[in-house]
């Protein structure tokens, strides 16, 4: 399976996601709740960005998992990791709490709630 596929299943699990390709961006992937973006990837599914506390973001900089996002987004929690098409299930899992976590701070509190920690 494809690293775009394998954000897709992850954002399937979650309430109300939607994926939006971005014509503006030249068909750039986004997985939505409600409007509201959690996931940004590019087509091959090598890069994600993902918002997180900003405790949380900064700690995966500092560990090198991650840099602040561009567009001055870095500065509200949102961090991008590459993604290697190789990445093992390790790797995945940590990918899928990171989506899982930027969705519960972009969804509404009632879709949030049913995303389990």
């Amino acid at each position: 399976m494809d690293n775009l596929a394998r954000f897709a299943d992850i954002a399937a699990e979650l309430p109300e996601s939607l994926r939006v390709d971005i014509e503006a961006w030249d068909g750039q992937p986004t997985f939505r709740v409600r409007g509201k973006n959690f996931l940004f990837t590019d087509q091959e599914g090598t890069r994600a960005t993902v918002k997180l506390p900003p405790e949380e973001a900064a700690a995966v900089v500092a560990l090198g998992g991650a840099t602040p996002a561009g567009y001055g987004l870095g500065k509200h929690g949102w961090v991008s990791t590459e993604v290697d098409a190789d990445a093992d299930d390790g790797r995945w899992a940590e990918l899928r709490e990171m989506i899982r976590t930027s969705y519960r701070m972009v969804a509404p509190k009632r879709l949030a709630r049913e995303v389990e920690d």
